[in-house]
């Protein structure tokens, strides 16, 4: 429950939240100080996929727009505002300039994102003990708007199974859309490029193999009824979106870690909303990513090869 720090700043944890009563969500009338106490309640299982990775945040300072588009929002790579103490700074050399990220490690943390009003939480595929060193291929599921579910739950277990065959154990995820994520957890070793090439020639093993269902067009126009492999989420300074953010569309869909055996035609991404994400939480009796954080698996020698002859 939130403690009264003063008339119009209530307290969630040590974060005073400004404009608590300002509407994030208009289609559901949920508002920002609702946005902080749902970050408050997942951040015990949302905090091992972003503690220590820089950040890309998507801020809506006015919340989502009534017609459910995101106008009114927009992405924030580098931190160039003031941001709660409760938030870590970076700084990272790119192509041409350092930029500093912020870093979220604690669950004040993920609150103070809200108090700044962001609504998406999107991470690097390293951390910061080892930037230069990806921990998790990541391949996302963009399906064009004829596709339907079923053809994205099977697109995902094609990937599990070819993955599988070179021997790599993989975990599957909503997106908040209608996509998914399948992630290839890694021990620090193959630098980006090495991640990225072996992200496209998965994405090309599949496009080769059905190029009735598969792309690697990015242009939306012209692949209405086909899904999209997004490799490029496996470049230095690109990111996904994070276990258990919310996204800033109408309901409020959150990304969720899934389990294999329930990622079925029956379940629909649609159910996993702010206001249904805390009691899935609370009935779990096992993380849906049990063992995620302890596999110690590598890319294997000639992966890139092996693939590029499937």
């Amino acid at each position: 429950m939130a403690r009264a720090a003063a008339a119009d700043r209530p307290l969630v944890g040590t974060v005073g939240i400004s404009h608590p009563d300002r509407v994030i969500y208009p289609d559901q009338g949920t508002t920002k100080l609702a946005l902080a106490h749902y970050y408050e309640s997942v951040a015990d299982a949302m905090l091992p996929h972003v503690k220590g990775r820089p950040l890309t945040l998507v801020r809506c300072p006015d919340g989502i727009a009534a017609d459910g588009r995101a106008d009114t929002c927009f992405y924030m790579k580098h931190s160039k505002l003031w941001a709660p103490p409760a938030l870590r700074r970076v700084r990272i050399r790119e192509k041409t300039k350092t930029g500093e990220y912020l870093v979220a490690d604690t669950p004040d943390a993920l609150v103070s994102l809200v108090q700044m009003g962001v609504v998406e939480v999107h991470t690097w595929n390293s951390t910061c003990d080892d930037l230069e060193r990806p921990d998790r291929v990541v391949l996302d599921i963009d399906p064009g708007v004829d596709v339907g579910w079923p053809a994205v739950v099977d697109a995902a277990r094609q990937i599990r199974d070819l993955l599988g065959a070179l021997g790599l154990q993989t975990f599957v995820k909503t997106t908040g859309g209608r996509g998914l994520h399948v992630v290839v957890p890694l021990v620090p070793r193959a630098d980006w490029q090495e991640c990225l090439a072996f992200a496209r020639a998965v994405a090309e093993a599949l496009t080769r193999s059905d190029p009735g269902s598969f792309t690697m067009q990015f242009a939306r126009a012209g692949r209405e009824r086909l899904m999209l492999i997004d490799y490029l989420r496996n470049n230095r300074t690109n990111t996904s979106v994070a276990a258990f953010s919310t996204r800033a569309r109408h309901g409020a869909p959150v990304s969720v870690p899934l389990t294999w055996r329930e990622l079925t035609t029956k379940l629909g991404p649609e159910r996993f909303t702010m206001a249904t994400v805390p009691a899935r939480l609370r009935r779990a009796t096992s993380d849906a990513w049990s063992g995620y954080f302890e596999v110690r698996q590598t890319l294997p020698p000639h992966a890139v090869e092996a693939l590029n002859r499937m």
